[in-house]
């Protein structure tokens, strides 16, 4: 538990506030020019880092970053440009490369631009817990990060053990030359926990919440989460891993954890969804889609059991918010209801490229950028599996042979976004209904297309984990993003299970 300290903030140095970003706004719109539309949206983000790693305190990091990305549509044409020079001269200079970047591509575009009605938002919001001061000291969390440490230390053969803290507080205000505002706050807490464990040749891990308890809110997530306390847990896991035999292989069914069906829908449901993917933007970097616009409205993702929303109004989730970068009011959106596909994640350009091509899909509020120097784009935000209404214990018994697997370790998929394969750090054996000893090195692979087709129970509610990741990649130039995925555990038939190799 923490102990109580008024003193030495842990983010002493507090980021801006709306008050601080109204001038800048109201220089823009001085500046302004005679255009169709003109937005700037201004990012003040402060992030800072503390870890302990054998005991050892690392050195504390703190980095804060502040800008701005005007945008132009005019003629037909788009431009965008940035800075983080936000006097008189600084915003007019930007305000001038983003016109010119208009006029250039006016008419050389895949689409007019004038043609689509860019959102006018106007509002405020904020995390859970941003608005009262963080009481914990810097020192108390070192405290509490080295207490961890210590704690996994219950063997010799642990070589490798780190606790740490990575805290973000971030203002964001939009605004358009006519009139629109939007501000919002917001403040993540992304914890982390390691233990390794080595005999020989082999080393195993096992890491908290598969790495990706990640959150907005306060500190208090800390404390919710079950991050407190965990070390030990995770130690013996690690060296039971060691002791334990090689994953079977063969096909059979998997109960897949929510640490690890966080990366599953990351993967093989969010990336594939992505409108400006389908659409062709991302062939020479991340690859495309298996996904194809006529698809949408009927074709059969996964199992009558599977229900995916995008939801970007889940407070606790870590990639919540009001309105996306385009200024799109945020809501939930079912892209698959009952198995069925039903929307790409697609912002309002996306969305009217679509139509314009034949083919009108929806989308979502889900055009993200990565900070103020980076344009936004088709992302996932919260990309939750609904809960349905098996329990655990009913779907461990409905096991006749499988493995349960939790924490991912490895991933690799293909151009396509449809075959993949995916390692996880720790496993259980299921035979006869029941769950037996570890296994380790645990693997599994299928094809996206078919594989949420044999999803055959979804957990329900008490299963359910508040999950997500800092470190979602996309684009040229790159934009690394935070996603939120919350899901229940989840039961799959005849997939291709594997050990690694002896």
């Amino acid at each position: 538990m923490f102990p109580a300290s008024p003193t030495s903030p842990a983010s002493s140095v507090p980021s801006a506030s709306a008050a601080d970003l109204h001038p800048t706004a109201a220089l823009f719109r001085s500046l302004a020019p005679a255009v169709d539309f003109c937005s700037l949206r201004i990012v003040d983000e402060r992030s800072d880092h503390l870890g302990v790693r054998q005991d050892v305190l690392q050195p504390p990091s703190t980095s804060q970053s502040r800008g701005a990305m005007v945008s132009v549509v005019h003629q037909g044409g788009y431009g965008y440009a940035a800075t983080s020079d936000l006097s008189a001269a600084g915003l007019r200079e930007a305000i001038g490369r983003a016109v010119d970047w208009a006029a250039r591509s006016a008419g050389h575009s895949v689409v007019d631009f004038t043609r689509i009605t860019l959102p006018r938002p106007q509002g405020r919001y904020v995390s859970p817990g941003v608005e009262a001061p963080l009481q914990r000291s810097r020192r108390d969390i070192i405290d509490l990060l080295m207490a961890e440490s210590k704690a996994c230390r219950t063997d010799a053969r642990i070589v490798d053990w780190s606790a740490s803290l990575w805290t973000t507080a971030t203002d964001q205000l939009y605004v358009t030359a006519d009139g629109a505002e939007a501000f919002q706050r917001f403040r993540q807490v992304m914890p982390g926990l390691s233990v390794s464990a080595n005999a020989g040749a082999d080393t195993q891990t096992r890491s908290f919440a598969g790495g990706g308890l990640c959150r907005q809110g306060d500190l208090s997530v800390l404390l919710d989460s079950g991050f407190v306390g965990s070390g030990p847990r995770l130690a013996a896991e690690a060296i039971a891993l060691l002791e334990a035999p090689n994953c079977p292989t063969g096909r059979m069914d998997l109960l897949l954890m929510p640490s690890q069906m966080m990366l599953q829908i990351h993967e093989s449901i969010g990336h594939p969804l992505e409108l400006d993917r389908i659409l062709g933007d991302e062939r020479n970097f991340a690859g495309t889609s298996f996904v194809t616009l006529d698809m949408f409205g009927h074709y059969q993702y996964g199992s009558p059991l599977l229900n995916v929303s995008f939801d970007p109004t889940r407070a606790e989730e870590l990639a919540s918010y009001g309105w996306d970068d385009e200024g799109t009011l945020a809501s939930k959106v079912f892209v698959i209801r009952d198995g069925v596909l039903q929307h790409p994640l697609g912002g309002s350009i996306s969305q009217a490229r679509a139509a314009m091509a034949g083919h009108t899909v929806g989308g979502a509020a889900s055009a993200r950028a990565s900070s103020w120097n980076r344009p936004p784009l088709d992302r996932m935000s919260n990309l939750n599996v609904e809960p349905g209404d098996s329990t655990l214990e009913e779907m461990i018994a409905s096991v006749e042979r499988g493995v349960l697997m939790d924490g991912n370790i490895s991933w690799s998929i293909d151009d396509s976004r449809n075959k993949f394969q995916f390692g996880c750090e720790y496993g259980r054996l299921i035979e006869g209904g029941e769950l037996k000893g570890v296994v380790r090195n645990p693997n599994y692979r299928g094809i996206s297309a078919s594989f949420w087709r044999s999803l055959r129970a979804v957990g329900n509610a008490a299963t359910l984990e508040v999950m997500g990741t800092p470190f979602c990649g996309k684009a040229e130039p790159s934009q690394i993003i935070r996603v939120g995925h919350a899901s229940p555990a989840c039961l799959f038939s005849d997939v291709e299970v594997f050990g690694a190799e002896a």
